[in-house]
């Protein structure tokens, strides 16, 4: 059993990785505009860039693939730990959701220059537990009406997210609600660290605000 356990990590951490690396704003805006959206707005190749600069056709659909990939990736590997019989294929489950993470953040295919990891956050928190994605979601959306800053709404989330994880886990009797709100915390942190240049713009106040009505100038 724990050798089953092990090998169903390595093969949630290598998997979802390179899952994760298949950076789908990046494949989106190439297959349909013909560029490379590092080029474009705040050169980021995530969600938030893509709508800004491209509109909401190819924003769309890199939303959609980045729930697919989330989902696939937290799915597939917690239906292989249950097929090697490993109890607690939720704990899985998070290591391959982080996997998947560090692999939008950091894709191998792409000179590991990827996004900010948090719809793929958002995305494998659904799949690994719907009732904090219930909560946390909302609260991002909260966020965002009163700031219009997609930054803080997403670092505040992100912070919510380990503290949702354990209370709610606990009150449910998941089976290690410490461990997993670790695994949230680490996300956590990916999270903010990588949202340094938001949090300088929103301290000299050059940080954009967000809206859905209009795009970026290219």
């Amino acid at each position: 059993m724990h050798n089953n356990f092990i090998v169903s990590v390595i093969i949630a951490i290598v998997f979802s990785y390179l899952l994760g690396s298949l950076n789908s704003s990046i494949i989106v805006v190439r297959l349909l505009k013909k560029v490379d959206i590092r080029n474009y707005g705040s050169k980021n190749a995530g969600l938030t860039n893509t709508l800004r600069v491209f509109g909401k056709g190819p924003a769309a659909l890199t939303l959609l693939s980045d729930l697919a990939k989330g989902v696939l990736a937290v799915v597939i590997c917690r239906f292989i730990a249950s097929g090697l019989n490993v109890d607690n294929n939720l704990l899985v489950g998070y290591v391959a959701g982080i996997s998947a993470i560090i692999g939008h953040v950091f894709p191998i295919f792409y000179g590991f220059k990827g996004g900010k990891g948090v719809l793929m956050a958002a995305t494998t928190l659904l799949a690994l537990d719907p009732l904090t994605f219930a909560i946390v979601i909302p609260f991002f959306a909260l966020i965002l009406f009163l700031t219009r800053y997609v930054s803080i709404s997403s670092m505040l989330a992100a912070i919510a997210y380990p503290i949702v994880t354990f209370i709610t886990q606990s009150l449910r009797g998941y089976e290690s609600p410490m461990l997993n709100a670790s695994f949230a915390i680490l996300i956590a942190v990916i999270i903010i660290f990588l949202h340094r240049p938001n949090i300088k713009r929103l301290m000299n106040g050059t940080e954009s605000k967000f809206s859905f009505n209009k795009k970026s100038e290219v």
